[in-house]
């Protein structure tokens, strides 16, 4: 995607803004290095991050007598960028507090903002739920997408068709068959209903004791999933658009959620698309489990996969040993980094 030409006045702008920001940065900094020399601060202790506001985050201790407890923390301008699900170091002040060190994740989920910057979006994942729905419309696409971006993060995806007390005759056709593709493919599939409660006690028991984040487009859910998996949660839910039959967005900040019986939840703002313009062909490759077994069995090395000869991948797909669904979806995904691009 090419650059924004922007004029001599916007450019200005833009650098007086950045100006401003830093120069308020080194400000809070000078302020918290004072407080550290000063012995202001207490002692240095652990804790997770469970929100973000801007330049702030509520901090959860993980030790001492306040156990439990949030507090609201500045970050060092240093650390970089934390998100829900951060493991930190952090050191009380009077009426707040101040995050000074950042531990290592052992993973984390990224995407492209608005400004085409890759950011992280939680960390210290274990599950990435995929919520789909009977509505709004469960695309094919949409869904491997979403699988592309669990593979490339090292994070197992989980595929959960939520409101399945809306299945009938005429979805079920549909929405049945995709699902066994995905089971097939040896993804971890379930169904689940707040309104019925039917697969609730299933969906729990996978997700106790590990870290787990929803992912889905905006009226899937996914709020109404928390509010039933943790009474007392009180998440936002937003009802489907009549005129489209999409979903409104209702969370506007990732938070993390503690299950009573172990195990961690982070509700993440929906999304309708999942950009994986910033990937590689080759990662986008391996999001694609079966198709990622046939590389290397091509009769020409840059074989394109679309009309040569001797190519592995038009043979399974002629032979049924590939699904058309997945395959296209393969192609529509590469088009579209492409034209992006």
């Amino acid at each position: 995607m090419g650059k924004r030409k922007v004029s001599r006045r916007q450019a200005w702008r833009i650098n007086k803004i950045q100006e401003e920001r830093a120069a308020r940065a080194e400000k809070r900094d000078a302020l918290i290095e004072e407080q550290l020399e000063g012995g202001v601060l207490g002692p240095e202790q652990q804790g997770l991050i469970i929100s973000h506001f801007g330049r702030q985050v509520d901090v959860e201790a993980l030790e001492g007598e306040q156990r439990g407890s949030l507090q609201r923390c500045h970050m060092r301008t240093h650390l970089g960028q934390l998100v829900t699900g951060d493991r930190v170091v952090w050191r009380r002040s009077a009426d707040s507090g101040v995050v000074v060190a950042a531990l290592d994740r052992h993973s984390e989920l990224l995407r492209p903002n608005n400004h085409g910057e890759l950011k992280p979006v939680a960390a210290n994942i274990d599950y990435i739920v995929i919520v789909i729905a009977v509505e709004p419309y469960a695309h094919a696409n949409l869904i491997d997408r979403y699988l592309v971006a669990a593979e490339a993060s090292g994070i197992e995806p989980v595929l959960l068709l939520n409101k399945a007390d809306l299945l009938d005759d005429n979805n079920r056709q549909r929405l049945e068959p995709l699902l066994e593709q995905y089971r097939q493919l040896g993804y971890r599939t379930l169904q689940a209903s707040t309104a019925s409660r039917d697969g609730l006690d299933e969906l729990k028991a996978l997700l106790t004791d590990h870290v787990s984040v929803f992912v889905g487009q905006s009226g899937v859910g996914k709020s109404s999933l928390v509010n039933s998996l943790l009474p007392g949660s009180d998440i936002k839910t937003g009802a489907l658009s009549e005129q489209s039959r999409k979903g409104r967005h209702t969370t506007t900040t990732a938070r993390l959620f503690h299950f009573p019986d172990g195990g961690d939840l982070i509700d993440s703002p929906g999304i309708r698309e999942f950009a994986l313009w910033h990937m590689t062909e080759e990662q986008v490759l391996n999001g694609f489990r079966e198709l990622s077994a046939l590389r290397g069995h091509c009769r020409f090395r840059d074989c394109r996969h679309e009309q040569e000869p001797g190519c592995a991948f038009l043979n399974a797909l002629e032979s049924g040993a590939i699904s058309s669904q997945r395959f296209h979806s393969y192609q529509q995904i590469l088009h579209s980094m492409q034209d992006s691009r």
